[in-house]
């Protein structure tokens, strides 16, 4: 079976990288798809928070609660 992964959050790389740090601490597997740095190679923009953090679906259950805690401590 294919391990497929899922977008569980964007935004700008240093508010991705507090949330990669997180799921680091918890074992949690990811990927990061940098828009701007690709469309920066490509010669042309894209917004600065292209950044996607991607999990695989069988770590969303667990990464989701590590997710919504940190919109909450990113948007108080």
């Amino acid at each position: 079976m294919k391990d497929e992964h899922i977008t569980i959050f964007s935004g700008s790389s240093i508010i991705v990288k507090g949330l990669q740090i997180r799921l680091e601490d918890n074992n949690i597997k990811y990927l990061i798809k940098d828009r701007v740095e690709s469309a920066r190679l490509g010669g042309f923009g894209e917004h600065r928070t292209a950044i996607e953090l991607l999990v695989s679906n069988n770590d969303k259950e667990k990464a989701q609660p590590i997710v919504d805690a940190y919109k909450v401590e990113i948007n108080s």
